[in-house]
């Protein structure tokens, strides 16, 4: 399994703290986080199958793609429940719906944050 942000491991702080918090690889096992900036295998896949990493978070399971809003109810439903954010997160992000309304707000976030640290978007 790999999930795939625009910037990781360290890159990033927004999704390295997202990635520790909810503590995936308590409840899936290993978990790899994925640096969109580098040209890797699993990069160029999901660049092929018509996602813009810069539209979003990517989370590949079971051989499926889930996508922004998608992705963040996904990742719900997988996380530990064994933390205040967690149960938080997991009982806003379990509904589909919740997830479609709150996702565009949580992306904006971030832009603006990469955005006032300095980063580029992915292809600038």
């Amino acid at each position: 399994m790999f999930r795939m942000t625009r910037e990781t491991d360290g890159s990033n702080r927004v999704c390295t703290r997202y990635a520790r918090l909810t503590r995936l690889r308590q409840t899936v096992g290993e978990v790899r986080l994925i640096n969109a900036r580098d040209n890797t295998r699993e990069v160029e896949a999901a660049i092929t199958a018509g996602f813009t990493l810069n539209d979003g978070m990517l989370l590949h399971l079971g051989g499926r793609y889930y996508h922004g809003a998608q992705c963040l109810n996904r990742l719900a439903l997988l996380s530990s429940r064994s933390t205040l954010f967690n149960r938080l997160t997991y009982a806003i992000f379990k509904s589909p719906t919740a997830s479609r309304l709150f996702y565009p707000a949580l992306r904006t976030g971030r832009n603006l944050l990469l955005r006032l640290l300095g980063r580029r978007r992915l292809g600038s």
